[in-house]
């Protein structure tokens, strides 16, 4: 039988996808970026600075050069590449998302397969609690998931060319980290915001706010989205919180939010991924996987979510497609349907 040598180095390339990742994790755990920006550039260097083996420097760094994460070599000195410029420390830096995927999230992807037979969460496997309940508990992990939400936002500079935010009150449902809504109120100066989330991810989010808009124009809540959502907004958003919970909570939740809405002008911003069983891409499925591994949950389809959503007196009014496969739908409430009860 003939070998298939491509079939055999992409069977290769998959397997090894998990040394790939954790080779860049023990990059950024190191430093190494910014040790390379702050001019050491040698293994004896950076071995100094990190306090690692300068054997294992070596051998490490052979590797993220060829895969393009840094350039040069012992001779020349080491460089950065743009790959390895996302990971500086900063506002921005992927280095916080390189951190919680390298530790926790990793652990969780070592019971996949118990995860996935069962149809359980990976994380709670490892850890022995659900994932949201570890962050209220870990300050530290809480911060770095925050920074990963701020830092996956390469899509959110196009929201305010899909919407119309001018002059609406956004209110952003599980803000997260307050990137998205820092950036929609950066791109339109008459909107104002909420950002409404757990108390424990609200100081973060208000020093990132206050240094990005300013408080004057937004006010910080602390809730449960499954009690209550903030009354009185034009325009509610719910961006990549939903694939933890069951149907009927989201459901509870896109109800909370069309009977808090203003009017009947209001609308319901609803920013994921979503799945497609008859044609599938990578990013969607794979994060649906991720999803089960961390929470439990995974993503729908867009005929899924639209079922949920009539459910809960709300239409879909149309759809935009977004960077990173992010799909935005705009919802409206029924017509003919109480606003308040």
């Amino acid at each position: 039988m003939t070998v298939d040598l491509q079939a055999t180095r992409d069977v290769i390339e998959m397997i090894t996808g998990g040394w790939r990742a954790q080779a860049l994790y023990t990059a950024v755990k190191l430093g190494l970026p910014d040790h390379i920006k702050a001019g050491r550039t040698t293994r004896g260097e950076l071995a100094k600075s990190t306090g690692a083996n300068e054997e294992g420097i070596h051998r490490l760094m052979r590797l993220l050069v060829a895969m393009g994460v840094f350039e040069g070599n012992e001779s020349t000195g080491y460089r950065n590449t743009d790959v390895s410029a996302a990971l500086l420390d900063g506002p921005q830096s992927l280095r916080g998302m390189c951190l919680l995927y390298g530790e926790e999230f990793y652990s969780a992807w070592g019971h996949a397969h118990n995860a996935i037979s069962t149809v359980s969460s990976g994380f709670e496997a490892a850890y022995g609690r659900p994932f949201y309940e570890y962050l209220g508990e870990d300050a530290a992990t809480a911060r770095r998931f925050q920074h990963t939400l701020n830092a996956a936002s390469m899509f959110f500079h196009q929201v305010p060319e899909i919407f119309d935010f001018s002059g609406k009150m956004v209110v952003d449902v599980g803000g997260g980290g307050g990137q998205l809504l820092a950036t929609i109120l950066g791109a339109t100066p008459d909107a104002r915001g909420t950002l409404f989330d757990r108390e424990h991810m609200l100081p973060q989010a208000g020093e990132h706010l206050a240094a990005a808009v300013g408080l004057d124009r937004v006010e910080l809540v602390g809730g449960d989205m499954f009690t209550d959502v903030p009354q009185g907004g034009d325009v509610y958003i719910l961006c990549r919180v939903l694939a933890g919970w069951d149907d009927d909570a989201v459901v509870k939740v896109f109800e909370k939010c069309r009977r808090a809405m203003v009017d009947s002008s209001s609308r319901l911003l609803l920013l994921d991924r979503f799945v497609d069983d008859e044609a599938p891409t990578v990013l969607p499925a794979l994060w649906d996987l991720h999803l089960l591994m961390t929470t439990g949950g995974g993503h729908r389809t867009v005929d899924r979510i639209t079922t949920l959503l009539n459910r809960a007196g709300l239409e879909i009014e149309r759809r935009a497609e977004l960077p990173m496969e992010t799909v935005a739908l705009i919802a409206a409430p029924r017509p003919g349907l109480r606003q308040k009860s």
